[in-house]
């Protein structure tokens, strides 16, 4: 395998283990009775976008593909600048993306007030892990290389 595959490799990694750990942390929420959502939002999204209501693993499906999609944007095009700051960066737009945009869509209001003001802290949440998941993984999976300017004793 080439460089470019095997970073491409390991970028999707990262994406997937963050959709993997997220998706999980948000159905266990769901299951506990500790999340204010009426439903998961990928659910609720795909639903809108397919017109009608779809079982639970079709949303997690668009949930996977989703944050997978960007965790590996993030580990492949910040390729020498995976810093904490980019990946925050990263994390806050997608959650203003969550909610100015999707949460609208799928009816909840702006911000996702017409369900309750408890959605914005609940959907913070899930994007403060992926920010921390995608920047661990990125530590870990894509060290910086040794520039061999390190002082010797």
């Amino acid at each position: 395998m080439n460089q470019k595959t095997i970073y491409l490799s390991k970028a999707l990694l990262i994406g997937a283990l963050a959709s993997i750990i997220t998706g999980f942390v948000m159905v266990m929420a769901t299951k506990m009775g500790m999340s204010p959502f009426p439903k998961p939002p990928s659910l609720a999204f795909a639903s809108k976008i397919l017109g009608h209501p779809i079982p639970l693993m079709v949303g997690l499906l668009f949930h996977f593909v989703y944050v997978t999609f960007w965790g590996t944007v993030f580990a492949y095009l910040f390729k020498n600048r995976l810093t904490f700051l980019n990946a925050t960066w990263l994390g806050l737009f997608l959650w203003i993306v969550l909610l100015l945009g999707v949460f609208p869509f799928v009816g909840w209001g702006f911000l996702g007030l017409s369900i309750g003001p408890k959605l914005i802290m609940a959907s913070f949440i899930p994007h403060a892990l992926f920010v921390l998941i995608i920047w661990l993984g990125a530590r870990w999976l894509m060290p910086k290389p040794d520039t061999g300017t390190s002082e010797t004793a």
